[in-house]
């Protein structure tokens, strides 16, 4: 047994290990005594360094001398409440207390055993062995110990963190404040404050405007006999006290005469008596008198207006936008920027519907692209329009180019003289319309002689365009023209050019009723481009759209092959018996495209020649079985259909699935994504549509083609809504689409079923498929009549009820689940658009 005695073991090795804990020992017994001052003192230390950033932000010079008194008297209170707060609360540590606390820190409490002695076998000589050995291993791990760092928790204390708030608020004032602020409070005391100096009398920033993106200069700590500013920046003196000898002389900025006696004191509020501001508009001399007071030359550097010059040529986009480069720069950077276009009618060859002196007009503005992010000292940026519709189009112009800073200067570009490229129409019949569209547009009293033309090239249509509407519409047009009275108003003469522009479209586009048709159009308008010089932008669209009008014709080939039993794929077609297949067609398209890029015109026009001669005597065997073939295209055409319908119900589900996503916060699809999927869909039943459709030429296949165009249009409306990212809009069409769809499918099922049900029909006179089989009153498991396989669903009444009421107690049940709030978020939001629905 071991007794705890006050005084240490006078074994020389307790003795040695107790020493040696002396600097830990110290260590701990100072962080005693900082844990226990921290502890009892944080709220002195708070309301101390409050105070100090109230001053240091000139919260004293906000209110009156009283004010500023009181407000001093209640910090001195909470000072003094504080101070005795912590007396009542410190202890003063010991050094028993740090040597207990590093021995708690030690396995084992090894120093608590090197304190004590035996107290039992002190006279055995065995005992005593056993005493010492485990003296030195406590000895041994005493030397192990390390000072114990103080305990600065006080989150138990200061539950709402008031001394981060205190230190916040002092480093702030440290750092935006001003410590001669706060040294002036020393000196508020009844009396007149003012007359006890401390610290310096005056206070200085030089502000440069924002967007230089230089940082504001203290002038106090300038010491140098010159320093640099941009033009434009304020400098802020502020003297504090009346001091007489802090006066201030300058020659940088322009200073207003001052106020008439008598409204200057009431025209300055009363916290900015002595504030000073001045705007450096020229480099000068910048003074301040009185006790430390300073001399500067100050350098004001100017800000350059911008640059801007054109770069490279002008281009033209096969759709007729124009393209054009241009570099600006700026030496705080480019803001915006403009174009301004006029015409130099000087430069318009004067003849036809130009002879007469043009109306006036007035030049177009258009705005610069600027980067989104990035520097723009020096861009580099291209200017993408279209001013197809515009007079301007296909005519001398002069371009400026404008660029602008934050400053408000400008700069411009020497003008710049071209002529504005516009749409191109290469169809005969849309070339004289654009024609006689620009003379109107020219001078609207060139309308009775474009009137008199338009009936000459209107005359017997069917001999020189493909579009037999747009001859209707022009014919209306002229007759609409004929009756308006002279001249025309900008209303009347905009209607008319409009419609103009219109029918010339529908000539450049013809009234594609086949692929034949498409594929001509197709080939004229690149032998127009070619013998028209157009540029390498307009050749490579019209020779994509010649391929696209060739694949079409060539897979109508291939159809009809299959129709009347020929084995051809589709790849190919025959021609005096020899097979000519796609890639042989390509092949000739691409060296067209390589002898137009060599400059070689005369070739490229005699091989587009031969290919025109190649096209028109492709010959498809007719064979037999047509009537099988016409079926099973049915039958295939109503499997696209279903096909269709069920992507098209996959992009509702997921267009309305990123709708919750985004109500949710959450990151959804890219809407761009869900638009491409759309007008995918529509591409491919817009092929279907150009196609052979079941029941072509009967009321219920027009009926079913009917609504597929509705189902087009549907989609369309669908694909803009989603590039527009209105979701909800999207389904509504997406909706409309897939319920057009679904009418479609039954009317073409009709049709295929009245198809079969006619004797002889698609194969002569003999009797339907199956017919002595089929029991005239049976139905299918589904409740469909005999010979009704392509139809979908039945008139028949399944439910045996009435479907009106039906309809009506699924749309109370909506209402009722919908104004049950306990349920999902998501639920409710799709109740309600089932609601908006029906």
């Amino acid at each position: 047994m071991a007794a705890r005695q006050p005084a240490p073991s006078s074994d020389s090795a307790t003795i040695a290990a107790l020493q040696a804990l002396k600097w830990p020992r110290r260590l701990t017994l100072a962080g005693l005594w900082v844990e226990r001052l921290s502890r009892a003192f944080w709220p002195l230390w708070t309301v101390l360094l409050l105070a100090f950033s109230a001053a240091a932000f000139g919260l004293h010079e906000v209110g009156t001398l009283l004010q500023v008194q009181i407000g001093l008297g209640v910090v001195a209170l909470l000072v003094l409440a504080s101070l005795i707060w912590g007396a009542r609360k410190f202890r003063r540590p010991t050094a028993d207390e740090a040597l207990i606390r590093l021995d708690a820190s030690l396995p084992g409490r090894p120093i608590a055993t090197l304190r004590d002695s035996q107290a039992i076998g002190a006279d055995d000589a065995q005992s005593s062995a056993v005493w010492r050995v485990h003296l030195a291993r406590m000895a041994e791990k005493a030397r192990a110990a390390r000072a114990v760092p103080p305990d600065l928790q006080l989150a138990s204390r200061d539950r709402w963190s008031l001394r981060y708030v205190a230190l916040t608020a002092a480093v702030m004032a440290a750092l935006f404040g001003s410590f001669w602020r706060a040294a002036e409070v020393v000196a508020i005391g009844p009396g007149p404050a003012q007359a006890i100096p401390s610290g310096p009398v005056w206070e200085g920033w030089a502000r440069p405007p924002a967007y230089t993106g230089k940082p504001v200069l203290y002038l106090n700590d300038i010491t140098a006999g010159e320093f640099e500013v941009p033009v434009g920046s304020r400098i802020q003196i502020r003297v504090y006290g009346d001091s007489a000898d802090a006066q201030i002389e300058q020659t940088i900025a322009r200073v207003a005469p001052p106020a008439p006696e008598g409204e200057a004191a009431s025209a300055i509020p009363e916290g900015l008596k002595g504030l000073t501001e001045l705007v450096v508009s020229q480099s000068g001399r910048l003074a301040i008198g009185g006790p430390g007071g300073r001399d500067w030359q100050v350098i004001a550097t100017p800000d350059t207006a911008p640059t801007i010059a054109v770069s490279g040529e002008m281009g033209r986009e096969a759709d007729g936008r124009f393209k054009q480069e241009f570099k600006a720069s700026d030496d705080y950077g480019v803001t915006a920027g403009r174009v301004t276009i006029s015409l130099q009618p000087e430069k318009v060859t004067r003849r036809y519907g130009l002879e007469i002196e043009p109306e006036p007009f007035a030049p177009v503005t258009l705005d610069l692209p600027m980067p989104m992010k990035g520097n723009r000292t020096e861009i580099t940026q291209t200017l993408v329009d279209d001013l197809s519709e515009h007079v301007f189009s296909n005519m001398p112009v002069s371009m400026v180019f404008t660029a602008l800073d934050a400053a408000g200067n400008e700069g411009s570009a020497a003008p710049y003289e071209v002529t504005l490229p516009g749409k191109r129409f290469f169809d005969p019949m849309a070339n004289a319309v654009i024609e006689m569209r620009r003379d109107i547009l020219w001078n609207r009293e060139n309308l009775p002689r474009a009137l008199e033309l338009l009936k000459a090239i209107g005359n017997r249509p069917e001999e020189l365009t493909r579009s037999q509407n747009a001859a209707k519409r022009l014919r209306v047009l002229v007759r609409q023209a004929d009756a308006m009275t002279l001249p025309l108003t900008d209303g009347q003469r905009d209607e008319v050019v409009k419609e103009l522009w219109d029918i010339a479209f529908m000539f450049e586009e013809g009234d594609l009723g086949n692929a034949f048709e498409r594929l001509q159009r197709a080939q004229d308008r690149l032998e127009e481009a070619m013998r028209n010089s157009a540029s390498p932008e307009e050749i490579d669209q019209l020779m994509k759209e010649m391929q696209q009008a060739m694949r079409e014709y060539l897979k109508e080939l291939g159809q009809q092959a299959q129709q009347n039993g020929d084995r051809q794929d589709g790849e190919g077609a025959q021609q005096g018996g020899q097979t000519i297949t796609q890639d042989q067609l390509q092949q000739m398209l691409d060296e067209i495209e390589r002898l137009m890029k060599e400059g070689k015109t005369a070739e490229a026009m005699a091989l587009m020649e031969e290919l025109r001669q190649l096209m028109e005597n492709l010959q498809v065997q007719q064979g037999q079985g047509q009537g099988q073939g016409g079926e099973g295209q049915g039958q295939g055409t109503m499997k696209d259909l279903g096909e269709t319908l069920k992507d098209q119900q996959g992009l509702s589900d997921d267009a309305y699935r990123d709708m919750q996503r985004g109500r949710n916060g959450q990151q959804g699809t890219d809407p761009g994504d869900l638009a491409d999927r759309q007008r995918e869909l529509r591409d491919k039943l817009n092929e279907m549509q150009n196609g052979k459709l079941p029941g072509d030429g009967s009321a219920k296949g027009e009926e079913g083609r009917e609504r597929l165009g509705e189902a087009e249009r549907a989609m369309r409306e669908a694909e803009e809504a989603l590039r527009q990212g209105d979701l909800a809009g999207a389904l509504d069409k997406q909706a409309e689409a897939m319920e057009r769809l679904r009418q479609g499918m039954r009317d073409f099922g009709d049709a295929l079923a009245d198809l079969e049900r006619e004797p002889g029909a698609e194969g002569g006179n003999q009797e339907p498929r199956d017919a002595r089989r089929v029991d005239p009153n049976a139905v299918d498991p589904l409740g469909r009549e005999p010979g009704d396989s392509a139809r979908i669903g039945s008139d028949r009444n399944m439910v045996q009820n009435n479907p009106d009421q039906r309809a009506q107690e699924l749309l109370d049940e909506i209402r009722r689940r919908s104004g049950e709030a306990g349920r999902p978020d998501a639920e409710l939001d799709y109740l309600k658009r089932l609601l908006d629905l029906f």
